[in-house]
């Protein structure tokens, strides 16, 4: 039996570039985050769950629209966080990143990633597919999972806004990543959110 996880970067935020934590969409954030609904609306989702804040919540709705049998849940788990702090094999130039971050900060953020990954990255009885709305950090975190990477490793494993990953769950191998940050469903106009510009 396999268990589906799509992992799905809430849509551009209004203003966001004025640093504002959190906000209602932005115009092309309603464009990505309908384009992203209409290639997942044949997906038979058993569940959907949404970061409670407002940027994904509202990417939620406008998906759960073109999905009339699923409602969108919040969960805490699946809130922006920093998923785990430095290390001594961390690479110098991430250092500068957790200037402003408290421990407190950084052990919430482990603790709540180590509940999100047993979550949802656990086999089921039988074959589903479930949708997860969230941050950019947390999917880092879930590839990183994957791997089995180094924990600092989440750091640099960037998804664009609408951007789609997935993650297949066995119940007697290890979890597979089938796709990152897969774009093709968004024209170029409609990708943002990375560090670096992917056109093509």
């Amino acid at each position: 039996m396999s268990r589906y996880v799509y992992l799905v970067r809430h849509g551009e935020q209004q203003d966001a570039e004025h640093g504002l934590p959190d906000g209602p969409l932005s115009g092309r954030g309603q464009r990505q985050a309908r384009a992203i609904a209409e290639r997942l609306s044949g997906v038979p989702f058993a569940s959907v769950h949404t970061s409670p804040l407002q940027r994904a919540v509202e990417t939620a709705r406008l998906m759960t629209e073109r999905m009339p049998a699923v409602e969108p849940e919040l969960s805490a788990l699946l809130m922006d966080c920093i998923p785990a702090g430095p290390s001594p094999e961390m690479p110098h130039a991430f250092e500068p990143f957790f200037g402003g971050i408290t421990p407190e900060e950084i052990s919430a953020g482990e603790a709540q990633m180590a509940d999100a990954t047993a979550e949802w990255l656990s086999p089921s009885r039988d074959d589903r597919h479930d949708l997860l709305i969230t941050h950019n950090f947390v999917i880092a975190w879930f590839v990183r999972e994957v791997f089995g990477a180094p924990a600092w490793r989440w750091m640099g494993v960037n998804q664009a806004n609408c951007g789609l990953t997935i993650i297949r769950v066995r119940t007697a191998k290890p979890p597979v990543l089938v796709t990152h940050n897969d774009l093709g469903h968004l024209p170029a106009e409609l990708r943002t959110g990375l560090p670096v510009d992917q056109p093509f």
